[in-house]
């Protein structure tokens, strides 16, 4: 008979979930544990049946039947050759003279070696024949030493600063990536698929909390933060880098612009500022000559990039600058001007106007397929995968930045990386984790008392034989 017990060789395919079922026992040596719990949500047996696992252990149910189907089998031959080796020494008993002598000696030497391998594997995952031998149920009783050696490997083998260079380096992820971004349709997949989960981001962040950050976090903090200073330095560096003299322009021909289109306006506005007694005509003669001296004034001050009138502006921001930066009667008023901006009740109301609408914006042209802001990413995700590809130096120092970023990683996080085994083993189990074990591995171990079988029979006839030549 097969050794093994018969409950677990005649174990259903889809164990029973009710109370009676092997998932309502605990840990091996433990007190049983109610029905209810094991069904409970969040608790180490909730999904365990139909594909679940305690914390851990997930399978397909049709896969774990046909791994229970193959190792019913392999114990089958294993037993069965057991059996026939018992068959052959019951048989043969008596003879020890002759070919049979050698059977017999083989045949018993057979059963000695499949006891034994069978003990041997039996005792990995329970206590053989359901005796509490010392030393069996290796698994069960060992889990923690096992989740442990495996986060100790782990950490050993895979998270070396070194081992993780050679691996990023051998991998060259930066040429990969450029060749598959210029491989036909991937351009365009990728930015279909960043513009699509943008658009669901997007979609998905609630004006009510975009509203909350902008009330709750952004405008206090700005209301706390002193920016005369910050605002003084910014302006300082934009006038010495003439970054402003492109908005004075803009606003010069806006200020034209607008003389040109509205001169009858202009001209009624200074007519009306002129006193009664002053003649029409005379009037209307010196309104219009305003306006055309004010055009030409406009003119020399956009033709001329060192017009007085630039060059008093300039100093007017330097010194605005400068004040905001160290006079504290700027810096005060700055600051009383920020206040009274943020505490009016219309600016968090503009801030999710912006937002609003720059949403629309971002989303209609991320959803157009065909649009221009799609069709100009997939040109320069394009145009990056060809210039990878080109440029070897460039490769280099992205795969070193890499294995930097990775290494980082690792170094920062790898031990609760590693770690999360050890844990995930010990929140595991026994009896299930046994279960599962040979399971998977089961079918292959079944091999060991096979092969214990066999070639116990021949090292039984190497003996016999030795006795034979040997004198007496």
């Amino acid at each position: 008979m097969d050794p093994t017990p018969q409950a677990t060789r005649e174990r259903d395919p889809e164990p029973p979930t009710g109370p009676s079922g092997p998932g309502t026992g605990g840990p091996e040596g433990g007190p049983p544990v109610a029905a209810d719990s094991a069904a409970a949500p969040g608790s180490a047996r909730a999904g365990r049946r139909g594909g679940g696992g305690p914390l851990g252990f997930i399978g397909d149910p049709t896969l774990d039947a046909q791994r229970r189907s193959d190792l019913r089998r392999m114990r089958l031959v294993a037993t069965g050759l057991l059996v026939l080796a018992a068959i052959v020494y019951v048989l043969t008993r008596g003879h020890d003279d002759g070919l049979l002598g050698f059977v017999n000696a083989g045949a018993e030497a057979s059963m000695v070696g499949a006891c034994a391998d069978w003990f041997a594997v039996t005792a990995l995952f329970r206590h053989p024949l359901g005796l509490p031998i010392p030393h069996t149920a290796l698994i069960p009783r060992k889990k923690e030493m096992i989740g442990k050696s495996l986060e100790e490997f782990v950490g050993e083998n895979f998270m070396r600063e070194d081992i993780i260079r050679e691996r990023v380096l051998d991998a060259e992820p930066t040429r990969r990536a450029a060749e598959w971004a210029l491989a036909p349709g991937h351009a365009k997949r990728l930015v279909d698929e960043v513009a699509t989960v943008t658009v669901h981001a997007l979609h998905r962040i609630p004006d009510d909390d975009v509203r909350a950050v902008i009330e709750q976090a952004v405008l206090p903090r700005l209301s706390q933060e002193p920016v005369s200073s910050l605002l003084g330095g910014l302006l300082d560096q934009v006038v010495r880098d003439e970054a402003h003299v492109g908005l004075v322009d803009l606003a010069l021909d806006e200020v034209r612009g607008w003389l040109v289109d509205n001169e009858d306006l202009f001209e009624s506005l200074i007519t009306q500022r002129a006193p009664s007694w002053v003649p029409t005509a005379v009037n209307d003669l010196v309104a219009r000559k305003i306006h055309v001296e004010a055009l030409k004034w406009l003119a020399d001050i956009r033709g001329d990039s060192r017009h007085d009138v630039r060059v008093a502006l300039d100093k007017l921001l330097i010194d605005l600058a400068d004040d905001l930066q160290h006079d504290p009667v700027t810096q005060a008023k700055a600051e009383r001007l920020k206040e009274r901006v943020l505490a009016h009740p219309q600016v968090a109301d503009t801030a999710m106007s912006l937002w609003v609408s720059l949403r629309a914006v971002v989303v209609a042209a991320l959803e157009d397929e065909s649009g221009p802001v799609r069709a100009r990413a997939v040109k320069e995700v394009t145009a990056l995968a060809d210039r990878l590809l080109a440029d070897a130096e460039l490769r280099d120092r992205i795969d070193a930045r890499i294995c930097d970023a990775t290494v980082y990683a690792v170094d920062r996080y790898g031990t609760e990386l590693t770690r999360i085994i050890g844990d995930t083993v010990d929140r595991w189990d026994g009896k299930e984790t046994a279960e599962r074990v040979e399971l998977q591995v089961g079918r292959d171990l079944q091999f060991i008392r096979i092969n214990g079988t066999l070639v116990g029979g021949l090292i039984g006839m190497l003996i016999h034989a030795v006795s034979v030549v040997l004198p007496t």
